[in-house]
């Protein structure tokens, strides 16, 4: 095997693509790291020095989008309140997702038992999503309201599952499902 020269976080960015196209096409079980070491054409050896096994590929995916997640909330916590911020974290919301969050969803929706035994801290993600909608809405939005900006932002992920079999690329995926959250999203109509 012939085996390409590539940076370190190069390495392992490509890693965790291929691994989480594999876990999602094939199934997380029916995937084994030979298989994902011969997709990128190197050695299991050199899997193996990135990634202790694929549940290490797994966990640092869902690391990776919950530092992405709080780095969000930092920017919004920093920024005034009002419509433009509003409209702004949604936007960045949809483009988190984007980059890799259609593929984690996708993921998710073919390996569910897999999300249950590797993802981290559920607990975690429900006080993001809550400081996020606090963010965008104010603490003192009514339930009814916080509901309907929680579903806005779920939207967004659940496209990728809507638009299975649509043969849709990303992009337009992303764009339908900011047209959605837009519409549904509280105080950013209009």
């Amino acid at each position: 095997m012939a085996e390409r020269r590539r940076k370190g976080s190069d390495t392992k960015a490509e890693i965790q693509e291929i691994a989480l196209e594999l876990f999602t096409e094939n199934g997380y079980e029916a995937t084994s790291m030979r298989e994902i070491a011969e997709r990128l054409d190197i050695s299991k050896a050199a899997l193996y020095y990135h990634f202790a096994g694929k549940e290490d590929i797994i966990r640092s995916l869902f690391d990776e989008y919950m530092e992405e997640f709080d780095e969000l909330l930092a920017w919004g916590r920093s920024q005034p309140r009002g419509a433009a911020l509003r409209g702004e974290l949604l936007a960045r919301w949809v483009d988190m997702t984007g980059r890799r969050g259609l593929q984690i969803a996708r993921f998710a929706t073919t390996n569910q038992h897999v999300i249950r035994d590797l993802a981290p801290d559920r607990g975690g993600v429900r006080g993001r999503i809550t400081e996020l909608v606090d963010l965008i809405l104010g603490p003192d939005a009514a339930p009814a309201d916080q509901l309907r900006a929680r579903v806005a932002l779920f939207s967004v992920n659940l496209a990728s599952f809507a638009a299975q079999d649509l043969n849709l690329p990303d992009l337009d995926i992303l764009t339908v499902a900011r047209e959605v959250a837009d519409t549904l999203m509280p105080g950013t109509e209009g």
